[in-house]
């Protein structure tokens, strides 16, 4: 397939995951290594940065086989967004960030002023934002227009497994910017990443839907697949769709039944 750019770094993969809520670490890997995601989330206001034993996440990681993406999940405020990154860039010596700022505990939905906000600092520090935001296009093209070189919209809440619930705001925003579009959030099997991959949306970010799965690593494998083959189908270019049936074989040439000979 063709690769998913993001900045300046190639990525083979569209799918990313994040490394909580699985059974164990062990099944965290075996989905990782099924999955064929290169970019792997971590949450930085939930590790123990000064923990490098063994059996700590980033110890677990292998650095030169997965790409990690500190991210500030847990963060109600700019200021507390803006901190966490700097940790982060500290502890694990990267300028990459996903960016969550989040406006209410039940919903996990977005602030979106606080968000815009961390955003501008973050990219005034030399930081690679990735913003988690709303399926909003506006909010989306003033991401873009600030500097990020992604966007994340939400497919669905947070965890919810719902899937793709506005394909046609996704789409929107698709087409008005010109960076990345990473569905992050709400999906919760492979079809949800087959019609994101078919919208055009250039990958999908995911957790729950894997970690929390009867059987994570098959799983993983699913959502890889699904991956593989929506991008295929948008590349391939669908048919259009018709009120009305159409003959799927030719019918010039076809035998006379009512000649009398």
């Amino acid at each position: 397939m063709d690769s998913m750019k993001i900045a300046d770094k190639d990525f083979q993969s569209r799918l990313i995951l994040g490394t909580a809520k699985y059974p164990n670490p062990e099944v965290m890997l075996q989905a990782l290594e099924a999955s064929g995601a290169e970019m792997v989330t971590v949450a930085i206001r939930r590790l123990n940065l000064k923990d490098r034993s063994s059996e700590s996440i980033l110890s677990l990681l292998d650095r030169n086989k997965h790409f990690v993406l500190p991210n500030t999940a847990g963060c109600f405020t700019a200021k507390e967004a803006i901190l966490t990154a700097r940790l982060a860039r500290e502890a694990l010596d990267t300028h990459w960030v996903k960016l969550e700022v989040i406006g209410d505990d039940e919903t996990l939905f977005p602030d979106v002023p606080e968000l815009l906000k961390a955003a501008e600092q973050l990219l005034n520090d030399g930081f690679l934002v990735l913003p988690y935001c709303n399926d909003d296009p506006v909010t989306c093209r003033k991401l873009a227009d600030m500097g990020c070189p992604a966007v994340m919209p939400l497919g669905a809440p947070i965890g919810s497994g719902m899937g793709i619930r506005n394909p046609y705001n996704l789409k929107i925003i698709r087409q008005v910017v010109d960076v990345p579009v990473i569905v992050d959030a709400g999906v919760g099997t492979a079809s949800d990443v087959a019609v994101a991959m078919e919208l055009g949306i250039d990958g999908v970010l995911m957790n729950t839907a894997v970690a929390e799965a009867k059987h994570p690593v098959q799983m993983a494998r699913a959502m890889r697949l699904a991956a593989e083959g929506g991008r295929l189908a948008y590349l391939a270019g669908r048919i259009p769709r018709r009120l009305f049936a159409t003959a799927s074989s030719p019918v010039e040439g076809m035998i006379d039944t009512d000649r009398n000979d």
